[in-house]
């Protein structure tokens, strides 16, 4: 027998081996891999802030303390009022402009919770820059953007205890639970194959008109 053939042999042998190995163990997830995330590294990815509030890390900020701050840290992109620098998201504004052919969404006219635009701001901002923001720092950054929108006023102190019960401009506009035809569990399982579930057509897009007309 070849030297070729034995050490093929003794390799799918090894293998066979191995995987009889893994496979006893598999139950007990003893792969020798990895290390458990500490404490530290749990609450550094653990950082999401409910609708409610709840999640909202200790720290407080008002909008008079917060324009210093978006003018450092943000007023690059979004504009010294929350304008918009050219194709930057605008931030401020928008109101009564959701019903029109040319919506505006920003924080005051859309947004339905302050509690989420602390989270995403904290998690994502600045852009290049994310988490770079101290939980203070993010609490006068919302409270600016609030009070820009003319939701709380300039020296109204959010924190971490009122953050989830800022009444947004937009919040009657959001359903829960979800009211779409194809989010509904009409037996408590979710269908998997052969689903017919009616529809009802409850908005049209605008403008670029994508929704079919008529039976064509």
């Amino acid at each position: 027998m070849s030297a070729l053939v034995k050490t093929t042999i003794l390799g799918l042998t090894g293998a066979v081996l191995a995987f009889s190995t893994v496979t006893a163990t598999a139950g007990e997830r003893v792969f020798g891999l990895g290390t458990l995330a500490t404490k530290e590294e749990i609450q550094g990815w653990d950082i999401d802030v409910r609708p409610d509030g709840l999640g909202a890390p200790i720290g407080a900020g008002t909008a008079l303390d917060g324009e210093d701050i978006y003018a450092d840290r943000c007023a690059h992109c979004h504009g010294d009022f929350g304008e918009g620098v050219d194709r930057w998201p605008i931030l401020v504004g928008g109101h009564d402009t959701l019903e029109s052919e040319d919506p505006v969404k920003t924080i005051g006219s859309y947004w339905p919770y302050a509690s989420t635009a602390y989270d995403y701001i904290y998690r994502a901002m600045p852009f290049g820059e994310a988490q770079s923001l101290t939980h203070d720092e993010t609490y006068m950054i919302v409270a600016y953007l609030l009070y820009m929108n003319d939701v709380i006023d300039d020296d109204f102190e959010l924190n971490n205890e009122n953050i989830g019960t800022i009444e947004m401009p937009n919040q009657g506009g959001f359903f829960m639970p979800d009211p779409r035809p194809d989010a509904q569990l009409a037996s408590g399982e979710p269908c998997m194959s052969n689903c017919n579930v009616s529809t009802e057509i409850i908005g049209r897009a605008r403008i670029i008109d994508v929704t079919p007309e008529g039976d064509g």
